[in-house]
């Protein structure tokens, strides 16, 4: 009986310790929660009683070298629905219908979803947004936010790119600078009951926005305008499949414009620029988009052709292996090995010396300094000269050189090479290059983007670029000017001849690979005033219907750019060598 009892009281005391551990607990528990978590569990509190919505952010205009705004914001509305607050849902469901002009079923699906807060359509124009709201209806809100509206529809589209529906950058400089221009976006908050339902006299709270930053940029919108009107008409004329332009200060690679027709409207960029035959699906019309959307100038390679033979003639005079004075014999080719590599000339251009060789671009005269200079040092002049790496652009998505590796570098490659064949680069690597041979052998970094500003003009950040010093001596840089110069007033370049400015320049004729489907791009690369050039430009045809020759089509575009830039950058007219010229012509 005794050990019984005694054993009941210890079961009790157990029971008793166990329990008194759990109050324990639970009151420590309690504490914990109430005095330590209390401002973490009523703020979860408060989250289950607010509903909020996003305000975008303005998004940060892209302002070029004059003050022109390039992209800029439009007030647009977003229309949401909230389901626990609608009372009369097919009144909402017939104003929806009809003020978006959507589908019955499709609004219908998205006003009968539980949720707590459903978008019926964004980017909705401001009128039609005032005009929902006009309406009262319980349930609907109609938030105002902003959508990227470029005023000018298609200059400059691939330079300048586009936002997606959530306002960041896709394309282009929109998606280099995004960080930039972005902006916070901003809440509205709204208490609302257990149901949903908001409450009566509670008012929103709102967190403002934080507007994104201006980019301003290098482009210039007169500069960029006459270089696409220029393109555009060549496009037409030529029936070409695409021209670009690219217009730079060679001193410190500030572009000026840059140019791809066929461009393509900003403000619908998901719309093809030119009809489709039949139906495609959305896989062939993304493929397609791409394709529309890419910048030739950066984004593809190909033979430079006889451009290329000013870096030649750069490798050729830094290696000490030729004179302006040196003769040249053209039989209309010239046999390295077991080939014969033709002048474009076929009868030939006889006797002639290096000047007369660079203003006839005569192929065999190439091929002979080529190999004066030999594989091994032409290799290295490519790398000095800055060819193997990427130009450094501020744009997505660069390409890189293609060129042989340097032991893969034959007699008849170093050939084809000095001429500016059997491999590729991007027509901006070839106008960053040629701006080194022409500004006293400095390699500069071309680039759009200037600074970055507040909505009240404070500059948040400037941009700095690297230069290449000393990619060539003044001395080879001064002679490639000079020899440039007869190109255009005595050579080949004759037609981007405009009395009164001095002009420097080459023209170039290129075949696209397979050489079998016998398509040309026909280029031409000037740069003025030829003693000391402020403006270089270069102009691609590609795949000209009829007539091909660089000089014959492409020099006259880049005059015609010429006459309007020249004079609007003011670079003075010189009325006496005009009249020199045009007795010359006489």
């Amino acid at each position: 009986m005794f050990r019984y009892k005694t054993f009941n009281r210890q079961k009790t005391m157990v029971i008793f310790v166990c329990v008194l551990f759990i109050l324990m607990f639970l009151i420590g528990r309690l504490v914990y929660l109430m005095v330590f978590c209390s401002e973490y569990y009523g703020k979860k509190a408060e989250d289950l009683h607010e509903r909020e919505r996003d305000i975008k952010a303005a998004r940060g205009r892209i302002i070029d070298a004059t003050g022109t705004v390039l992209a800029a914001n439009k007030t647009v509305c977003t229309i949401s629905v909230i389901y626990n607050q609608v009372k009369d849902k097919e009144e909402v469901i017939a104003v929806l219908t009809k003020e978006l002009g959507m589908p019955e079923e499709k609004v219908r699906a998205r006003v009968e979803k539980v949720s707590s807060i459903e978008r019926i359509k964004s980017n909705v124009d401001k009128e039609t947004g005032d005009k929902i709201r006009s309406y009262g209806l319980a349930g609907v809100k109609v938030d105002e936010d902003y959508k990227r509206y470029y005023p000018y529809d298609t200059l400059a589209s691939k330079v300048l790119g586009f936002t997606g529906g959530d306002n960041q950058g896709i394309v282009g400089l929109e998606v280099k600078y995004d960080e930039y221009m972005q902006g916070t976006n901003g809440k509205i908050l709204t208490l609302t009951d257990a149901r949903g339902v908001e409450i009566e006299n509670a008012g929103e709270s709102r967190l403002d926005p934080v507007d994104g930053n201006d980019l301003h940029i290098t482009l210039d919108y007169n500069i960029q305008m006459y270089a696409q009107q220029a393109a555009g008409k060549a496009l037409e004329q030529k029936q070409a499949d695409s021209v670009s332009v690219i217009a730079m200060n060679p001193e410190n690679g500030e572009i000026k414009a840059m140019v791809n027709v066929p461009e393509f409207n900003l403000n619908d960029p998901f719309t093809l620029n030119y009809e489709v035959g039949e139906e495609v699906s959305a896989e062939k019309k993304q493929e397609l988009l791409n394709q529309m959307w890419r910048n030739q100038c950066i984004n593809d390679t190909y033979e430079p052709g006889s451009t290329f033979k000013i870096i030649t003639t750069a490798a050729a005079l830094e290696e000490g292996v030729v004179n302006l004075a040196d003769s040249f014999y053209c039989r209309g080719y010239y046999t390295v090995e077991d080939r014969n590599i033709h002048c474009h000339k076929v009868s030939g251009h006889g006797s002639e010396d290096f000047i007369h060789g660079i203003m006839n671009s005569c192929n065999p005269v190439f091929i002979e300094v080529g190999l004066r200079v030999g594989p091994e040092h032409y290799y290295d002049y490519f790398s000095q000269f800055g060819l193997l790496k990427k130009t450094g652009i501020d744009l997505p998505g660069e390409a890189a050189t293609i060129m042989h590796s340097k032991e893969k570098i034959g007699l008849v490659e170093l050939a084809t090479m000095s001429f500016g064949q059997s491999f590729q680069i991007t027509p901006m690597q070839l106008l960053t290059t040629v701006s080194a041979m022409i500004n006293g052998g400095n390699r500069v970094t071309p680039h759009f983007g200037a600074s970055v500003k507040d909505s009240e003009g404070n500059v948040i950040k400037t941009f700095q670029y690297d230069t290449k010093e000393s990619v060539v001596s003044e001395e080879t840089s001064e002679k490639i000017r000079f020899l440039l110069e007869k190109v255009v007033s005595e050579g080949g370049g004759k037609n981007a001849k405009i009395p009164g400015y001095s002009i420097g320049g080459k023209t170039a004729t290129s075949q696209t690979l397979p050489r079998s489907a016998h398509k040309y791009i026909s280029s031409f690369l000037g740069f003025a005033p030829a003693d000391n050039p402020q403006i270089l430009l270069l102009v691609i045809i590609n795949n000209p219907q009829g007539i091909y020759y660089g000089g014959t089509i492409a020099a006259p575009v880049a005059r015609e750019i010429f006459e309007d830039i020249l004079p609007y950058l003011g670079i003075p007219f010189d009325e006496n060598a005009a009249k020199e010229g045009e007795e010359g012509e006489n």
